[in-house]
């Protein structure tokens, strides 16, 4: 059994004490990603905006892992204002129509209150 160790390079990942994904053999798990852009540690102030930055952090992790958006198994969305949620499918449904992974909106408080999504992936890599 081999376990990998994904860095996106954010600092929250240091600070906190965590990685952005683990690869576990065959199974990726990507940790709660919000709408951070890690180069510059900046996040624009529209959910959708997020959204859409969110799953580009994803799709950078899975990728550093061996995987991709296709592998994804499960999602799981957390957004503080349940009533922004549906700005965001057309998004979602971008990334994910022809996926379809088995999904989960939960409304909850994020660490920041900047952050208006956090989206946490498991994909099982295709090809090892």
């Amino acid at each position: 059994m081999t376990r990998t160790l994904i860095s996106s390079g954010s600092s929250f990942e240091a600070e906190i004490g965590y990685s952005r994904a683990v690869v576990q053999d065959n199974w990726v798990f990507v940790s709660g990603t919000t709408g951070f852009d890690y180069s510059n540690m900046t996040i624009d102030d529209d959910i959708v905006t997020q959204t859409e930055q969110c799953l580009k952090n994803i799709a950078a992790a899975l990728s550093q892992a061996g995987a991709s958006l296709s592998d994804v198994v499960r999602v799981t969305y957390v957004v503080p204002d349940a009533s922004e949620f549906a700005a965001c499918w057309p998004v979602l449904r971008q990334y994910f129509g022809e996926i379809r992974p088995a999904a989960m909106m939960i409304s909850a408080g994020l660490a920041d209150p900047r952050m208006k999504i956090e989206i946490e992936v498991t994909a099982v890599r295709s090809k090892l």
